[in-house]
């Protein structure tokens, strides 16, 4: 399973207003130079990080992007499964059936298992946790 770049963006994108925000708003053409990404990708980004009400946004010249919840309560795992829309490592797992062996899989536990340790792992992570690792660690986002 590999991560699209909804999930990998939008948590850097994310860290990014938690780090450069300290409470005012950030702008998009900001992250963007910060990040090396494009604007409207970042754009697209904030119409679904403010539908998992993520982050609020302000009009206007000193406008932008604030955060709307305190980073201590945003888990990765929450972040990445409403980006991604889900997050399962088979069709099965998610809940759709259209395999014919699905009644009598023995491997199913085996994703369904996997899938579980993957979410609660990302899970243990708080946006906090990252904020704290990058204002320790010369790394970028």
């Amino acid at each position: 399973m590999k991560l699209s770049t909804r999930s990998r963006y939008g948590t850097r994108m994310l860290l990014d207003i938690a780090m450069h925000g300290g409470g005012n708003p950030v702008t998009i053409m900001d992250i963007s130079e910060r990040l090396d990404l494009p604007v409207k990708y970042l754009e697209k980004l904030v119409r679904l990080l403010k539908k998992g009400k993520y982050i609020k946004s302000k009009r206007g010249p000193k406008g932008g992007h604030i955060l709307a919840k305190d980073p201590s309560g945003v888990t990765i795992g929450a972040l990445v499964r409403d980006l991604e829309g889900g997050v399962s490592l088979t069709e099965c797992v998610a809940g759709r059936h259209d395999c014919d062996k699905f009644p009598n899989c023995i491997t199913r536990r085996v994703w369904a298992k996997a899938t579980e340790a993957m979410l609660r792992e990302l899970d243990a992570i708080t946006l906090q946790d990252l904020m704290q690792e990058y204002a320790g660690n010369s790394c970028g986002l």
